[in-house]
């Protein structure tokens, strides 16, 4: 009986969770977030389950907390489910955590915690403003605290441009440094050069805007209001002034001197105005200018008309229009004159064959002499396959 008894008690022990591991998952979270670490099985005989950290450290034995630390909580706690929440995840919290199920042998499964290390914010260096054309500069942007290291494009306006990269590492995250070198003009003043920082813990990228100031000699050109200015006119000179700094002030002159009728030659910074043209108003009109990095000038040249002229010596349609007829008649005659040549030409092939009836005495015998040569035309024929 004794025997019975024992094997009795022996049958009705459970084995539900004698076979089988604890269920986890691995989890991924942001530097600063919060981490849910839940760890299940299927059956259990009021066994206990258990979270440990990287360090082997007990984080939580069923419902009772192990470990110090005021960011790790309970979540829940049954005899099926463990889960723990780690708030304010640092870099140093990620690693390998286990989850132990208190049967003989004790049953363990493993479930990592990767921390992703946000980048910080870019910086631009390298650009002190205003460069000067033909200066050579490189531009360096930084971001540190990346984990993996991030990645960073370069923006000259909206077209991407290439840079050089490098990558450090700093305890377990990554400084990340890129440059761009080039020779500056007058076409990079005002152009944007912009950092894009790229991460997988990032929803959209970093970005920061370095806007180029390029200083560089003055350009100047003249535009004018009329393209045939006459007499009587109302003119206007225009000096286009390109540069950096700014050209001023626009100086005007005639033919190297200062202007002769400032009544009527009216300068309006980059304007000159000539209210009303004569012929004395004919010369060379110059405009000059200067910044800190030189003097540039532009010259146009004046030739007033006289309107009483111009009508005299205007085209004369009738004539160009006589000469035209002409031309067209010459070319439909020689069309003509070709056509009838080419249509001779090719219509006298057998008469040849004919040729010697024009001699004969009389006409009996140019028919015969004729009747004599069509037979031999017969025999002169050619073939061509």
């Amino acid at each position: 009986k004794r025997i019975d008894h024992d094997l009795k008690l022996c049958l009705i022990i459970p084995t539900g969770s004698q076979g089988q591991f604890p269920i986890t998952q691995n989890v991924t979270v942001v530097e600063g977030g919060t981490a849910n670490m839940t760890c299940r099985v299927d059956y259990n005989d009021n066994t206990s389950l258990q979270w440990s950290n990287p360090a082997q450290q007990t984080l939580f034995f069923g419902d009772k907390k192990a470990l110090r630390d005021h960011r790790i909580e309970l979540v829940r706690a049954s005899w099926q489910e463990l889960t723990i929440r780690i708030s304010d995840v640092s870099l140093s919290d990620e690693g390998q955590y286990t989850c132990s199920l208190f049967t003989m042998p004790v049953k363990t499964t493993k479930a990592f915690l990767t921390v992703l290390g946000v980048p910080g914010r870019p910086e631009i260096t390298g650009f002190t403003k205003p460069a000067t054309e033909g200066d050579v500069i490189t531009l360096t942007c930084t971001t540190s605290g990346s984990k993996p290291a991030a990645n960073i494009r370069w923006f000259r306006n909206d077209k991407e441009v290439q840079g050089t990269k490098e990558v450090n590492a700093t305890g377990k995250s990554f400084t990340v440094r890129s440059s761009v070198q080039f020779q500056v003009d007058k076409r990079d003043d005002g152009v944007a050069y912009t950092c894009s920082v790229e991460h997988v813990s990032l929803s959209n990228p970093y970005m920061t805007t370095e806007v180029l100031e390029v200083h560089y000699a003055p350009h100047l050109e003249i535009t004018h209001s009329l393209i045939i200015p006459q007499e009587g006119q109302y003119f206007k000179l225009e000096c286009i002034s390109i540069g950096n700094p700014i050209p001023e002030p626009v100086l005007w002159s005639k033919d190297g001197g200062e202007l002769p009728d400032t009544e009527r030659m009216i300068v309006e910074g980059r304007e000159l105005t000539i209210t009303t043209l004569n012929k004395t108003d004919n010369g060379t009109y110059r405009c000059e200018a200067s910044n800190d990095l030189g003097t540039s000038s532009a010259e146009y040249i004046l030739f007033v008309y006289d309107p009483n002229a111009l009508g005299q010596h205007g085209p004369d349609h009738a004539l160009i229009g006589g000469v035209v007829a002409v031309v067209v008649f010459i070319t439909l005659c020689l069309i003509i004159v070709l056509g009838r040549y080419l249509a001779r030409h090719k219509g006298t092939y057998l008469t040849h064959e004919a040729k010697g009836a024009e001699d004969a005495p009389d006409a009996d015998t140019a028919i015969i002499n004729a009747e004599g040569n069509h037979v031999h035309a017969e025999e002169k024929k050619e073939y061509f396959i």
